[in-house]
């Protein structure tokens, strides 16, 4: 860990940063500094004015009031990415990557280098595999980069920044999608760029994995400084009430009993898909049912093909007390199966889109009037969506692309609750949000469950598993591997069946 007695000049400095768009001030005379080779955490609740000021420290934005220093000298970073040049370099959570273009073509694209006129292959070649050595990535330059995993993509994106003689990283959630395993090979190379004296900004909800790699932590809330300290001086529950501002001895709400003589409202037996084998599960009318399991465990694609979206092979799905057969996504909705994905952005909302057509889109049928869709109607929904899931916005006509991320998530939910669902399944639920985020969405869940809503979490967050469900099912390779109930669901338990070391057959 970085000594924060022994004060070292800072390389980027930032004094009372304000920032307003039109009227609306986003950001409150903030100030932050980040020295020669550490790693700081800038944490916050989404909305807290996280993302708005590391685009000011990089450049994107510029700010309202207040001073930013580079190397001790008042400065006013150049925009749109030019701050690059003076080694300043942002890394968004959504990467910057050429998916058709190999690794070298990515590193060099827009400023290749030539001989004679010609582009110098060998070159770029030779320098992008100096790069990779030197951040231990053993992938070749000549590899396209859709063939990559998510943390090998990452990491690419490092060495851009590298090639770049990048001195000051800030990373936006790098580590939203990846593994564990793929998390701490990129902590890795994180530590290795830190002892060679880059200095990392480290924006995430992941307070464990803020505690375990950064040397100081700055926590925002509202768009105003609440504390900067050094890590060893907090621990996780501290920094999730300061981002909050309330004790969170409450974040999963108490379970109620599932009625023992409760409705069976889905019926999985024998299920077959091209992912999934011999699945055999049932989920009561009221009841919280959690899957757990490592990535690539099957869980997604097993209610995929649920709710239509895969073909199923063979087996049977019972839906209140009646054999279903899931030939679409609407055919589930109409008879009440509604299906949350993980991926919000790509396959959920419509970043481009303001949040009145989103919210509507999967039950527009509901809202069409004589002429058309009826407006007035759609427009009374989202006011009372916005009330319900308390999803905030600067203005109604929004784009949904500019909303934080928990908001977007709350617009998602707030989005299939239009369908009315009596089974809904949420796949990563909390994903990429904070903790207070987190809490209303638990509390919700909880509440729907207490109404009769049967509900299914897949989840790769183990306290989430733990402390939402009231029965988990272990999946391993495309199979069940464990069902577990009552004080049995803990991590351990859990984990043994996940990783293989326990089966049904042995339970």
């Amino acid at each position: 860990m970085l000594n924060t007695e022994g004060f070292r000049a800072p390389v980027l400095e930032a004094t009372n940063i304000s920032k307003s768009f039109g009227t609306v001030p986003v950001l409150f005379s903030l100030s932050m500094d980040l020295r020669p080779g550490e790693v700081h955490a800038l944490i916050g609740e989404n909305g807290a004015g996280k993302s708005t000021f590391m685009k000011v420290l990089a450049g994107f934005h510029q700010p309202t009031k207040g001073r930013i220093k580079l190397d001790g000298q008042e400065i006013a970073l150049p925009p749109n990415g030019e701050a690059e040049a003076l080694g300043v370099v942002l890394i968004h959570q959504e990467l910057n990557l050429a998916e058709q273009m190999t690794v070298e073509e990515n590193v060099f694209l827009g400023r290749e280098l030539s001989r004679f006129g010609v582009l110098d292959r060998a070159k770029m070649r030779e320098t992008v595999q100096g790069y990779l050595d030197q951040v231990g990535l053993t992938i070749s330059p000549t590899d396209r980069v859709s063939d990559l995993s998510i943390a090998e993509k990452q990491m690419v994106e490092i060495v851009k920044a590298i090639s770049r003689n990048a001195r000051v990283l800030v990373m936006d959630e790098p580590t939203a999608v990846l593994t564990e395993a793929e998390t701490e090979m990129f902590f890795e190379q994180v530590r290795r760029l830190k002892d060679s004296g880059v200095s990392i900004m480290f924006v995430s909800h992941k307070l464990a994995e803020v505690e375990a790699i950064s040397d100081r932590v700055t926590v925002l809330r509202d768009g105003h400084w609440i504390t900067t300290a050094a890590t060893t001086d907090l621990n996780t529950e501290t920094m999730a009430q300061l981002m909050v501002g309330r004790e969170l001895s409450d974040l999963f709400p108490p379970m109620n009993e599932v009625d023992v003589d409760a409705r069976i409202m889905l019926g999985v037996e024998n299920l077959n898909t091209a992912s999934c084998k011999d699945i055999s599960f049932d989920l009561k009318r009221g009841e919280i049912l959690g899957f757990s399991g490592l990535v690539g465990s099957g869980r997604s694609a097993l209610f995929e093909a649920i709710v239509g979206l895969d073909p199923i092979l063979s087996g049977q799905i019972i839906y209140e007390g009646r054999a279903f057969k899931p030939t679409s996504v609407a055919k589930a909705r109409d008879s009440g199966i509604v299906y949350l994905t993980k991926d919000r952005k790509d396959k959920g909302l419509l970043l481009n889109q303001q949040m009145q057509p989103n919210l509507t889109l999967l039950s527009l049928a509901k809202f069409a009037g004589a002429l058309g869709v009826d407006w007035k109607a759609e427009a009374e929904a989202l006011a009372r969506a916005t009330r319900r899931f308390d999803i905030r916005a600067k203005t109604e006509d929004s784009l949904v692309g500019n909303l934080s991320g928990g908001n977007q998530q709350k617009l998602l939910l707030a989005k299939v609750m239009e369908a009315e669902p009596k089974v809904l399944i949420v796949d990563e639920p909390t994903r990429g949000i904070d903790v207070g985020t987190k809490q209303q969405i638990y509390h919700f869940l909880a509440a729907l469950a207490l109404e009769g809503v049967s509900i299914i979490v897949i989840s790769s967050e183990m306290p989430e598993i733990i402390g939402m469900s009231h029965r988990v099912i272990v999946m391993r390779e495309g199979e069940i591997a464990g069902e577990l109930s009552g004080n049995d669901i803990n991590e351990q338990e859990i984990m043994r069946y996940a990783a293989g070391l326990k089966s049904r057959s042995m339970a």
